[in-house]
């Protein structure tokens, strides 16, 4: 498994959930506002939207998390 990936895992399920932010190393975002917004299997992670619509992310190709604050709504 990636370090990435197991940098997800250590946040959904440490000390509790806390918001966090994917960095891609194309530079895109992805807000997880809640564990039920994210799935990490073996060779992607999965982000869904507050609009139910998801994106696979290659975990090779995740650059950075980051804790976030509130997110703002939609």
């Amino acid at each position: 498994m990636s370090k990435g990936v197991m940098n997800l895992e250590e946040m959904k399920i440490s000390n509790g959930f806390r918001p966090f932010v994917i960095r891609t190393s194309d530079g895109r975002e992805f807000a997880v506002p809640h564990k039920e917004f994210i799935m990490v299997t073996r060779r992607s992670v999965v982000v869904a939207d507050e609009e139910g619509f998801v994106d696979i992310l290659d975990p090779l190709h995740i650059a950075s998390v980051r804790e976030a604050g509130d997110f703002p709504t939609r």
